[in-house]
């Protein structure tokens, strides 16, 4: 790689970090241009010179994102099959990276409830991506009725309580990691009572 090639590289990697810095703080869908160009200090023009405008920069860091997902979730059905335990693995692996990717984990859950439409729509793509590897993972438990809801229920649990877990000490996490399981366990357990029932009335 060419010196020239090197520093565009450079950045254009400022960029994205300055946006990840400040996503943290306020949330992707709240900066401006001239914030991100401030943070990482270079000029607007430059900007242009890697993105074409705000919304482009948005979709290169929810690739980011779904890059980083994606690598989560091959070591959360990883360590199933060695456990063998589908919600408590899950619950480690997705706090865990709440805990070491603050910044990308605040970025997904700000992203989908604003900014562009392009860029929620994408966010959402991330996150049909986590509730359907759990519905795979629930689909072979021939005692649960509904899975794609309670995988979409589960789901939008696990990520109230990743924003929880975000920063907290060891000691908290622990308490976070308990509560969530006992509410996952509830929501699969209504779940098994739901087949019971139709299994009754049928």
């Amino acid at each position: 790689m060419s010196i020239r090639s090197e520093q565009k590289e450079k950045t254009r990697q400022s960029i994205i970090n300055a946006a990840l810095k400040l996503s943290e703080e306020r949330g992707f869908p709240a900066l401006s241009l001239r914030e991100v160009t401030r943070e990482a200090e270079i000029a607007p023009a430059t900007f242009y010179r890697h993105f074409k405008d705000m919304e482009e920069l948005g979709l290169v860091l929810v690739d980011k994102v779904a890059q980083t997902l994606r690598q989560l979730m091959r070591k959360a059905r990883q360590r199933i099959k060695v456990n063998g335990s589908v919600i408590e693995t899950s619950v480690i692996t997705q706090l865990e990276f709440s805990q070491q990717n603050p910044e990308l984990f605040r970025l997904l859950t700000s992203g989908l409830t604003g900014g562009p439409l392009i860029f929620r729509e994408a966010l959402q793509k991330e996150k049909q991506f986590f509730i359907d590897e759990l519905h795979e993972d629930l689909s072979s438990d021939t005692r649960l009725v509904n899975i794609d809801l309670a995988a979409e229920i589960m789901v939008n649990q696990v990520l109230v309580a990743s924003i929880e877990a975000i920063d907290k000490e060891p000691e908290e996490l622990i308490l976070i990691q308990q509560r969530l399981i006992t509410q996952l366990r509830m929501i699969l357990l209504g779940s098994m009572a739901q087949k019971r029932t139709n299994n009754l009335t049928a």
